[in-house]
């Protein structure tokens, strides 16, 4: 019996009614519960819950900042009345030479040197003609026009794709060129991409698709919403080390049910979310296989947002370009949460594309007359282009976009990275979150098995698997007899003040919690990790107790 533990607020009744709700729902719970405790007791509350980082970029804002003055002192080149209006720049000839003088004369500063490096840069490696190349940047700073083109800003687009080819492909890209799609950060990318794969007939309701877990809960609910109605194979992250700890790759046997050609679409987290592991080279190669072989008409669909946290990381843009459309957000990376930043790639090769173009007649016809009012040719509009109109219910085309100010931060951004060849920031943020992670594990007193496709932003524990490890399956089986996989998430927010979110929400193993390494003070994570152990040997003392 579990008489012998401590008693929590909330029921194991009440915890079963909790289990119906996506993780991200039950933390409103846990930080309610963890904030009462805290101000019952000389604690205070740590809430490792939620991805926000707790680091900013700071060289490409400073930048962005120091530009604006620039671009105002332009706008009031062309008008300039009391009161605080000034007009929109104009001249097309000789703003570069007035920002190259801004330069030389401007204190110097790791923001000023970052406008000069990305001007120069934009010159030499794409050939910007430089009265435009500024004007751009003027315009998108100052945001005084739509986003022309509604895509990408022309300027801005090559060096966003430097930027993904360098990060997402080791710096080693395919041939050819991708087309990119600014929006408002991943969770945006994710809605238009399921929407405009609908509405081109690239799948339809009821549809075989294939989710790779775990994964980020949106990616497992989404699928079930009754517009959509997948059918959903889950292809499971089971392997596990010799010491029986889960190793977050995905066996071979996993794998191979891409093989099935009725599965026409996989959604991929790579590294995932929660336990943050990419794809090693073999398995990149085995699914590059399986579709060459197998099913070359397979759609690939992969959120890369933490690839940069991996050393050498390559993903499925570069191992199978032709099949694989990339969403990237740049926000945890640099702690921009709030700009809602990201980008859609495509290969200008796609199978969307020639999917579309091997659409029936009725399929054809329909699209024909669904996009013929903003172009003269609509059978010719890339599947990417299509994404943009259909963000806009095609009728407001005309405005679509990702705000101009929101790109030029983006593009510095990008551009930030693309000079820094020494890699020091990315070196900081790994740094950074794999001591966290460090800390955390040693303070749950448990050795981690050394991983170099690790990317640390993230940490999954299953408590299942330490169950039987230390204790064998008699203390799991006693677990599961007698308490909710959501009761280690709870107990640990009445008893420690501690809120992690439960594994089992996002598909991966029912007794497993996931804890954010990104968003607390580094010190903070020695203490979650003691406050899980408190937790775990509780249940041991009381099921001991228990054999009494």
């Amino acid at each position: 019996m579990a008489t012998n533990i401590s008693k929590i607020k909330t029921s194991r009744s009440a915890q079963k009614k909790f289990e119906s709700l996506s993780p991200f729902e039950i933390k409103n719970e846990l930080i309610q519960l963890a904030d009462e405790n805290a101000q019952k007791s000389t604690g205070i509350m740590l809430n490792a819950g939620r991805g926000n980082p707790n680091w900013i970029a700071t060289i490409p804002r400073e930048a962005f900042f120091l530009f604006g003055q620039f671009a105002l002192d332009e706008c009031r080149r062309t008008m300039d009345v009391a009161g605080g209006m000034a007009g929109i720049v104009q001249d097309k000839t000789g703003i570069a030479k007035r920002f190259e003088t801004f330069l030389s004369e401007g204190k110097k500063s790791p923001g000023l040197e970052l406008l000069k490096k990305t001007y120069q840069y934009g010159i030499k490696q794409h050939q910007f003609e430089a009265d435009a190349w500024v004007r751009e940047m003027v315009e998108a700073s100052m945001g005084f026009n739509y986003p022309v083109p509604d895509r990408m800003l022309a300027h801005i687009e090559p060096i966003v794709q430097d930027y993904l080819l360098q990060e997402m492909c080791a710096g080693k890209p395919p041939k050819g060129k991708y087309d990119i799609f600014a929006v408002e950060g991943g969770t945006a990318a994710m809605c238009y991409i399921f929407d405009s794969l609908m509405q081109n007939f690239l799948i339809k309701k009821g549809d075989k698709i294939a989710l790779l877990v775990p994964t980020f809960t949106p990616y497992i609910e989404i699928p079930h919403l009754d517009r959509y109605s997948f059918d959903v194979v889950n292809i499971t992250a089971s392997s596990v080390a010799k010491n029986g700890f889960h190793t977050w790759h995905y066996p071979d046997a996993e794998i191979d049910k891409l093989k099935d050609p009725a599965i026409k679409i996989a959604f991929v987290i790579n590294p995932s979310n929660p336990p943050s592991t990419a794809f090693p080279a073999k398995t990149l190669k085995r699914i590059a296989d399986i579709v060459k072989k197998d099913n070359p008409g397979l759609m690939v669909i992969t959120d890369d947002v933490y690839g940069t946290f991996v050393p050498g990381f390559v993903s499925l843009m570069a191992a199978l370009p032709y099949n694989t459309l990339t969403v990237y957000s740049f926000s945890k990376y640099f702690g921009c949460t709030g700009w809602r930043l990201g980008a859609i790639a495509l290969h200008q090769k796609n199978v969307f594309d020639d999917k579309i173009s091997a659409l029936g007649d009725k399929q054809k016809k329909e699209l024909h007359n669904r996009y013929e009012t903003i172009s003269l040719q609509p059978e010719k509009i890339k599947f990417i282009d299509r994404l943009v109109a259909d963000s806009r219910q095609v009728a407001l085309n005309h405005t679509a976009g990702l705000s101009l100010p929101q790109q030029f931060q983006m593009m510095l951004f990008a551009s930030f990275c693309l000079l820094d060849t020494n890699n020091q920031y990315k070196k900081l943020t790994q740094e950074l979150v794999n001591k966290r992670l460090k800390l955390l594990w040693d303070g749950m007193g448990i050795e981690m098995v050394p991983d170099v496709m690790r990317a640390g932003y993230y940490s999954e524990i299953d408590v299942m698997v330490g169950a039987n490890h230390f204790y064998g399956p008699e203390l799991a089986q006693w677990l599961k007899d007698n308490f909710e996989p959501v009761d280690v998430v709870f107990r640990l927010a009445e008893k420690t003040s501690i809120v992690l979110l439960n594994g089992g929400g996002f598909g991966g193993p029912e007794w497993s919690i996931r804890v954010s390494l990104a968003n607390l003070p580094t010190e903070s994570y020695s203490k979650i990790g003691k406050g899980i152990r408190e937790i775990l040997m509780e249940y041991v003392t009381a099921w001991e107790n228990s054999k009494k």
